[in-house]
């Protein structure tokens, strides 16, 4: 990943992607971008969903049953949930630009 005063550089199913980031969260980001890449790369390989907003609908779909189960079921604290709630914005910024 790339790093410009601007944000940050991130590849998602093979096409670079600048976010604008604050440079205390890039870490954070740089994170949740791979972190979709590979669940969009893991849906994309069974061959039961084809093209790329296809897959990053049913990356977000996943990811959001992820927290939501988190959340469910180990009482996260408000400002991890916060944080969270941060990190999907900045995905559904990157999916919708």
């Amino acid at each position: 990943m790339k790093t410009s005063p601007e944000g940050v550089v991130v590849k998602i199913m093979g096409k670079d992607l600048m976010v604008a980031c604050p440079e205390d969260e890039r870490e954070s980001l740089i994170v949740a971008a791979n972190y979709l890449d590979r669940k969009m790369r893991e849906i994309h390989n069974t061959g039961k969903v084809i093209g790329a907003e296809r897959c990053a609908i049913m990356a977000a779909l996943n990811i959001a049953n992820e927290l939501l189960q988190l959340q469910k079921y180990s009482g996260l604290p408000p400002e991890t949930s916060q944080k969270l709630r941060v990190l999907q914005n900045k995905i559904d910024s990157v999916l919708n630009p």
